[in-house]
């Protein structure tokens, strides 16, 4: 129960192939961290990252279609909401991480402020339980999925200024969420914090917080971090990779490295777009790349970007002989997901009115999400991270359509790496100015 008068605390999230905003079981101490911080940054198997979600003895159980369902409409609400604010600027984003985020926060949200989480995050008719489940076999699912696919999701939570969790928050979140949880001292905290960030996206996010966001308000820290690395089924050859135009928004060039390649695709092509998947490893993950038609625009596509049009046209693609030329690029983003959120309808999660009682005894608020990203795409494959394609060789079909498409990305487009077996969006992202 919150005391009257007595001023709330802030819970800080952060999001992007990292997530902050949480609470977890398990315990590593301050000088763990810093050897970890401190190690140095050679081969993978050198990082260290406490909360990191093992494999487990969850076997092949399947993750309840109505939990991804909701995270489909979910990801599509929120990459809208975001492109309401960036568009003209290239975004990306993990509509995943911020799930598993909000997903472990909501475990002690109550009241107006637990319907409002479930509003935005689609979870109405379906309850904490089984949305614990579905999320524990689908964080297991992604990290044993693809042997050639390295896959690291990883959750933490944080005390500062004498902060707390009750203790069945935290067995929740490390009983399906693997957090990991770390008391902190006041003085100086964020090198440490963000040095379990580094470790947990193995280098290609060194910063998630500020020093000077280190308030005496600020109670409680959860962070998701997913890292993602897939070597394309078949890859780019680098010697056909050559400078070409890509003509921007605004109808300028700029000269950008194009890999080009040509054979058979799993490909979709309709009077708006121009549609290809590209598989990493085995297939079971593959990147999606969207390019509108000459007669249509990327303003034009998001218009009837829904979750129905989305399945829709993931039923579309079928194998195809063709040519491809798509942007190597690689590119960094930082969003603050307050306000994004704020409008989706969960305001009061943000406010003095907000009850995580369920959380911690401190009364707190969520005083900022942020999610930071990474993605880069060459000729060997996509390397991405956030702290927030079944992709199969096709053979040749007996009866191969006479036409032989090209599909030529020089110019704005749409695109996003899939988990093929659950429909899992990990991350998707708006290329208006490949990097």
């Amino acid at each position: 129960m919150k005391e009257r008068g007595q001023k709330k605390g802030k819970a800080l999230a952060v999001l992007g192939l990292a997530t902050l905003l949480g609470i977890s079981g398990g315990c590593v101490t301050k000088n763990q961290m810093s050897a970890s911080e401190n190690s140095q940054e050679t081969a993978s198997e050198n990082w260290q990252c406490p909360g990191e979600v093992k494999l487990s003895s969850i076997g092949d159980k399947k993750v309840d279609p109505k939990v991804i369902a909701a995270n489909t409409r979910f990801s599509f609400k929120l990459f809208s909401e975001i492109l309401k604010q960036n568009s003209r600027n290239n975004v990306f984003v993990s509509p995943s991480s911020v799930a598993l985020s909000l997903a472990m926060t909501y475990n002690g949200a109550g009241g107006e402020t637990q319907q409002a989480m479930a509003k935005v995050l689609e979870l109405q008719g379906t309850d904490l339980k089984s949305l614990n489940e579905a999320n524990a076999i689908l964080q297991a699912g992604l990290v044993k999925g693809d042997p050639k696919v390295e896959i690291s999701v990883a959750n933490s939570l944080w005390t500062i200024n004498g902060g707390s969790f009750k203790p069945e928050f935290i067995q929740k979140t490390h009983d399906f969420y693997s957090a990991n949880v770390t008391a902190l001292d006041s003085s100086n905290p964020a090198p440490t914090i963000n040095g379990w960030v580094k470790q947990c996206t193995r280098g290609k996010i060194s910063k998630i917080i500020d020093k000077n966001e280190i308030t005496p308000d600020l109670a409680l820290v959860l962070i998701n971090a997913v890292y993602f690395k897939g070597i394309w089924t078949v890859p780019f050859n680098k010697r056909d990779t050559a400078d070409r135009p890509f003509t921007l928004l605004d109808g300028r060039q700029k000269q950008q490295p194009m890999m080009s390649r040509k054979g058979w695709y799993s490909y979709s092509e309709n009077e708006q777009f121009q549609a290809v998947s590209l598989p990493y490893g085995d297939g079971r993950f593959s990147m999606y790349v969207f390019l509108p038609k000459p007669t249509s625009s990327l303003a034009e596509f998001y218009k009837n970007i829904t979750p129905e049009n989305w399945q829709s046209w993931m039923n579309s693609f079928s194998p195809r002989e063709g040519e491809l030329q798509l942007p190597r690029f690689k590119l960094e983003d930082n969003i603050d997901l307050g306000k994004t959120l704020t409008d989706l309808g969960m305001g009061v999660a943000f406010s003095n009115g907000a009850d995580f009682s369920g959380m911690t005894p401190v009364p707190v608020k969520i005083g900022k999400i942020k999610q930071k990203t990474f993605v880069k795409v060459n000729e060997e494959g996509t390397e991405a991270a956030a702290v927030t394609e079944q992709e199969m060789r096709v053979k040749a079909p007996g009866n191969p359509p006479s036409r032989i498409f090209q599909m030529i990305v020089d110019r704005p487009f749409f695109c996003a790496i899939i988990d093929n077996q659950t429909g899992t969006i990990l991350f998707m992202g708006s290329i208006v100015e490949p990097q």
